[in-house]
């Protein structure tokens, strides 16, 4: 069995393969304090709920954008898993030529993304995660990756929004019944939620343009399904894109 494990900003998301693919997923809050036999511990009792033994695990795959959480992320694998972790970075093969001022600046995150969008849709692709930060990430028909854009979460907004006014309030992230806000509360919704889709479409409007084509468009992060309901230019939201993305590339280095 593969345990895939994603480290964003915000949550850590790990997910369990076996020969039939995705068995099980289960999400935690990224903590860069947390020692290694806090995180072992957890999941090993992520496995064990689903009568799955760390014995069990035959290897396990890591991408992360959080490198404060690696050491202890890779020791508490080595010790409570019996497993040396396959990191994505440097090295790592992905079929896919990066087409970057500096390739190695490209986020794991981003990368594992593309892999998985190539693999599972035809190019030309604009891959959209709604995490932390958003980012837009371009692959042209040819499966190259040529570039992208990362602009501020919607999360990362609306705590801005808070902490930087003293009336205005924490509100959950869902669209209102209109665009012109009736109270508090449905305006700065609006503002989150039709506001990111619209910007969501502008800047793949002008991705668009620039590669000079009609592209699929993707996406996938935490309020993809939120934002892609007022998007008029997402067509598929996928919510394991990026989990799948690092069984692929598990898939193509396991034999190296």
């Amino acid at each position: 069995m593969l345990l895939a494990i994603d480290v964003g900003n915000t949550n850590i998301v790990a997910a369990l393969y076996d020969e039939d693919g995705l068995k099980r997923s289960w999400r935690m809050a990224t903590d860069i304090n947390k020692a290694s036999d806090e995180y072992g511990i957890m999941l090993t009792q992520f496995l064990l709920n689903e009568n799955v033994f760390p014995d069990d695990i035959d290897d396990v795959m890591i991408a992360s954008v959080v490198p404060n959480v690696m050491h202890s992320l890779n020791n508490a694998v080595r010790r409570y898993l019996n497993c040396t972790p396959m990191v994505v970075g440097p090295g790592i093969k992905t079929g896919m030529n990066i087409r970057m001022d500096n390739p190695r600046e490209l986020g794991a995150d981003r990368i594992v993304n593309a892999v998985a969008a190539i693999n599972k849709y035809t190019p030309p692709l604009i891959i959209v995660d709604f995490g932390t930060a958003t980012t837009f990430c371009t692959v042209d028909k040819n499966s190259n990756y040529v570039g992208g854009v990362i602009v501020a979460g919607i999360k990362i907004s609306m705590d801005a929004l808070f902490e930087k006014t003293a009336k205005l309030p924490k509100v959950e992230i869902v669209a209102p019944p209109s665009t012109i806000g009736k109270n508090t509360v449905h305006s700065i919704q609006s503002g989150a939620v039709f506001g990111h889709a619209a910007q969501t479409d502008g800047i793949i409007r002008r991705i668009k343009r620039e590669i000079g084509e009609e592209a699929t468009v993707v996406a996938t992060g935490g309020l993809a399904k939120t934002i892609s309901k007022e998007s008029e230019e997402i067509d598929i939201v996928d919510s394991m894109l990026t989990l799948d993305g690092l069984k692929i590339l598990y898939d193509k280095n396991k034999e190296r």
